[in-house]
């Protein structure tokens, strides 16, 4: 996977921002000038953007208006889309992709465990009076941008600049729950495998990850990847880690773990952090070898951005490595650290232009 993404405007929704993408048929071109609506659906916020396609191979996707919101301070989803309606000064918009986490039913209806209202894409479609809008992954989507990010905005963990062949590629993220999607070439065009990792059970590799599994398995018959490595998962692991010692939890929110860990404040966050990194570098290393990994990982936003330096001294690389004979297979795959707000926008807007491609 080339590294090719313009520089962008991230967070700021008075900038406009260009991806690249693979060139369009000409029978595509007149339909894929038409505006749509891309939206990037998180746990805690939402993305979102006005984009359009065009016919130039080098800049086929645009982001000409783009908004971040947060979820608590709406109802639901439609809630948002026509608050972000009612800022395009009454251009009409009748088609849109969301990119969301979940599992979607026959009926249209996402199962999803981290999302604080419904999401049903086919009401959202009738009530905003939409043609069409479809729904993807949101690593899915993200898969599909990763592959253009610039190299200013990326992190070379472990592994070689470049990997020495083409391959699947990882991508994956620790927000509200743990993303994953294996980006994998197929000649002219890539196939990407949206997964649910997040919900497979989490492994313990050392004595203090096994008694923190066993604490989390006094209330549940399950802890799935994501209750330990997530924001969320943070948490946790920090409550689970205080009941262990006998001590009190102050913290409210994982931004507190973490800046009390970087600080060095306080000694049980900083290793709850730690814990984090390990348990999130050995589960990325099951996942490279479970999928068959050898084009890189891309570790795409969430809670890391705010840990880059943390995570990069701390044990994620020995414990990606970790893995018997194996390791010699692991040192060859190169591990990126991603920070960009837009992937997700950027990322379903893609999608749902090879979509139409494809007809």
């Amino acid at each position: 996977m080339a590294l090719r993404i313009p520089r962008t405007a991230r967070d700021d929704p008075g900038r406009c921002v260009v991806a690249n993408a693979n060139p369009l048929p000409v029978n595509a071109v007149d339909r894929l000038r038409e505006r749509f609506i891309a939206a990037d659906v998180g746990g805690t916020h939402v993305r979102i953007a006005l984009v359009e396609g065009s016919d130039d191979p080098a800049h086929p996707v645009t982001v000409l208006q783009y908004r971040k919101y947060v979820c608590a301070q709406y109802p639901g989803l439609a809630e948002i889309i026509e608050d972000f309606l009612g800022t395009l000064n009454g251009e009409a918009v009748s088609r849109g992709v969301i990119a969301s986490a979940g599992y979607p039913l026959e009926d249209g209806t996402v199962i999803t465990a981290n999302l604080p209202w419904r999401l049903s894409p086919g009401e959202i479609r009738e009530r905003l009076g939409f043609r069409e809008i479809r729904l993807v992954n949101d690593f899915e989507a993200v898969a599909h941008a990763a592959a253009y990010v610039d190299a200013s905005e990326v992190l070379r963990l472990t592994g070689p600049e470049i990997a020495p062949v083409t391959g699947p590629t990882l991508v994956l993220g620790p927000g509200t729950g743990l993303g994953a999607a294996v980006w994998i070439p197929t000649g002219k065009r890539a196939v990407v495998l949206a997964t649910e990792a997040g919900q497979a059970a989490l492994t313990a590799g050392n004595a203090i990850e096994m008694a923190l599994l066993s604490e989390m398995l006094k209330d549940r018959s399950h802890v799935p990847v994501e209750y330990a490595l997530s924001g969320p998962g943070l948490m946790n692991l920090h409550s689970a880690l205080c009941a262990l010692r006998g001590a009190r939890n102050d913290y409210r929110t994982p931004g507190e773990i973490t800046a009390a860990a970087i600080s060095g404040g306080d000694a049980l966050a900083r290793e709850s952090l730690e814990i984090f990194c390990g348990l999130l570098g050995s589960a990325v290393g099951d996942m490279a070898l479970l999928y068959g990994v050898q084009g890189g990982v891309y570790l795409a936003g969430g809670i890391l951005p705010q840990i880059r330096e943390f995570l990069l001294n701390s044990s994620f690389v020995e414990r990606f490595l970790n893995k018997g004979p194996m390791r010699a297979a692991l040192e060859r795959i190169p591990v990126r650290l991603v920070e960009h707000g837009q992937l997700g926008v950027i990322g379903a807007a893609n999608w749902y232009l090879g979509q139409c491609e494809g007809g």
